[in-house]
């Protein structure tokens, strides 16, 4: 298979799981072909056209040619200087590898990825914020996140890439949007009464279960064993951690608990002032979940991939 199918595929499925629907991602893609063909002369030669199919900045092929052929891929949660350098090294000692993914974004996929944070505000309003409200909250959230990402030095890893002529993309949102689904779909499904009802769902998950081997398991950050769940709120997808204001918002619309991969000290404090009962499944075996869904999508469709793991991610692959 090629680079480019690997790539078309990522964002298609993307836009399936999307928690905010298809439509709204479709509509998000309208919106920027508007955009586009308002403009002209130098505003239109520097816009980045790429936006126009792909509504997720932070899933892009950063060096590579999209025609290239693919069948070894060296996947880690973290791709970074010191991944391409090891590929390189394998590369050398003979290891075949014809691409590099990772999942958190590098390059032009971290310059631009504050712009996926805008589907925060549609997933608020589906948990019961007015739209209104959750759109002046994300908006001010973007502004932060894009003021500290503007002033780093973005392109070190893609240079690396590029300089020892090594294929690499990232999976960001694409993967993200999977673990939210999924996670989101199945308990809604399972209906579930107390909060260690929702600890034994995410422990029979295979990335749940070999973290948990490695002293980083799913775990109640806020409540206990028997407190109720209420409404669940799988809080995974976004580009980065939503506003903290928008928890009094959620405890108001009726969420009773978050099932989150990580939290900051001011949203838990935020969290436990609202009473929102939180649930921490883990950072990396979420980011693991997100990927092996991809990849099982993937390979069900082009067939076999040999993985190369590294910088935390392991595959598990699923049935169905």
């Amino acid at each position: 298979m090629k680079l480019k199918q690997i790539y078309e595929l990522f964002i298609k499925e993307g836009i399936a799981a999307d928690p905010r629907g298809r439509e709204a991602a479709e509509l998000d893609l309208l919106k920027r072909k508007e955009e586009y063909d308002a403009l002209s002369g130098e505003k239109k030669a520097l816009y980045d056209t790429e936006s126009l199919t792909n509504p997720y900045y932070d899933s892009r092929i950063l060096n590579g040619d999209p025609e290239m052929e693919v069948k070894t891929v060296m996947v880690g949660i973290d791709i970074e200087t010191p991944e391409i350098l090891l590929a390189g090294q394998l590369k050398n000692s003979g290891k075949k590898i014809d691409l590099l993914i990772g999942h958190h974004p590098e390059g032009y996929a971290y310059s631009t990825f504050y712009n996926v944070i805008g589907m925060q505000s549609d997933i608020l309003n589906k948990r019961g914020i007015p739209i209104n409200i959750a759109e002046k909250m994300v908006a001010s959230r973007m502004k932060d996140v894009k003021r500290s990402i503007l002033p780093q030095n973005n392109d070190r890893v893609s240079d690396a890439a590029k300089l020892l002529d090594i294929a690499l993309m990232t999976a960001h949102t694409v993967a993200d949007n999977h673990v939210a689904s999924f996670l989101q779909e199945r308990l809604d499904a399972l209906n579930p009464r107390y909060l260690k009802d929702i600890l034994s769902f995410l422990n029979i998950q295979p990335e749940y279960k070999y973290s948990a081997k490695a002293a980083i398991p799913p775990f109640i950050l806020l409540g206990n064993d028997d407190s109720r769940c209420g409404k669940i709120f799988v809080d995974m997808t976004g580009g980065t951690e939503g506003p903290v204001e928008s928890l009094e918002k959620l405890a108001n619309a009726g969420v009773g608990t978050i099932v989150g991969m990580h939290m900051s000290e001011k949203c838990y404090k935020e969290a436990e002032k609202q009473k929102i009962n939180v649930i921490l499944a883990g950072h990396i075996s979420s980011d693991n979940l997100g990927l092996n869904l991809l990849f099982d999508k993937f390979e069900k469709k082009f067939g076999s991939l040999e993985f190369i793991e590294c910088s935390g991610f392991r595959r598990f692959k699923r049935d169905n």
